[in-house]
């Protein structure tokens, strides 16, 4: 339970393109909600972004839609069910944003990618979604991506929307204080910091974002934005802008 259900069920956004939300997992000991993205590319492929926790029903739903081809940890805090995925769908390629190879050693974790994640799309979605490395930060670099048809921005950890009325209490006090409350929810605060010599970067990257013109944006922790996805990046980021 974490405010969200039905978990691990498709939910439509827009044609070919679906949020997965999962059960909640455990980050620095507070309960944090986890959403997954799923696309179905124009060959039929399935794409998933920040895969959640697999379980006999979700998995038939997503085999439905078609083979299971592309699994996206998009940034270094994003990877924990891939190999979950991969067991379950062993011809399907790994993708890894910059980080997370690292993060998933140090943890213990001896998982399996195909490729990096770079600036530029690689040929299995290009020209359906578009995607780039968020520079600014070394510790946080978070591959975000567009899905043309729908225009939908997809993104993971850079903003947060946590909900208070689907909190306890000190996580309420927790998330006002870290500034990834909803309505106004926005990158973590500590997260922020770590961009703070290189501003310019990311100011660069929100910009591109905002060119891409959104309709809607899908988090991953917290409610999306199913509307005003431009006013809802410009509020978000103001503080860089």
């Amino acid at each position: 339970m974490n405010g969200y259900d039905p978990l691990n069920t498709l939910k439509p956004v827009a044609d070919n393109i679906w949020i997965v939300d999962g059960p909640s997992i455990k980050f620095y000991g507070a309960p944090f909600s986890t959403r997954m993205t799923v696309v179905r590319l124009e060959n039929g492929d399935i794409w998933l972004h920040s895969p959640t926790k697999i379980c006999d029903s979700l998995l038939g739903e997503i085999a439905a839609l078609g083979p299971v081809c592309h699994l996206i940890a998009p940034n270094w805090i994003h990877y924990a069910y891939i190999m979950e995925w991969q067991k379950a769908f062993p011809k399907a390629r790994a993708y890894a944003a910059p980080g997370v190879v690292k993060r998933a050693r140090k943890h213990g974790m001896a998982l399996r990618f195909d490729e990096d994640l770079t600036q530029t799309p690689p040929a299995a979605w290009a020209g359906q979604i578009d995607q780039m490395i968020v520079e600014g930060s070394k510790i946080h670099r978070e591959a975000v991506f567009f899905h043309k048809a729908s225009k939908t921005l997809i993104l993971t950890d850079l903003i947060e929307n946590f909900e208070p009325d689907k909190l306890g209490w000190f996580l309420r006090i927790l998330t006002r204080w870290g500034g990834i409350q909803d309505p106004d929810g926005g990158m973590p605060r500590d997260m922020r910091m770590t961009f703070s010599k290189h501003r310019d970067q990311l100011h660069a990257s929100v910009q591109r974002m905002i060119d891409w013109g959104p309709e809607r944006i899908i988090l991953a922790h917290g409610r999306w934005y199913d509307k005003n996805a431009v006013a809802e990046l410009k509020r978000s980021f103001r503080w860089v802008l």
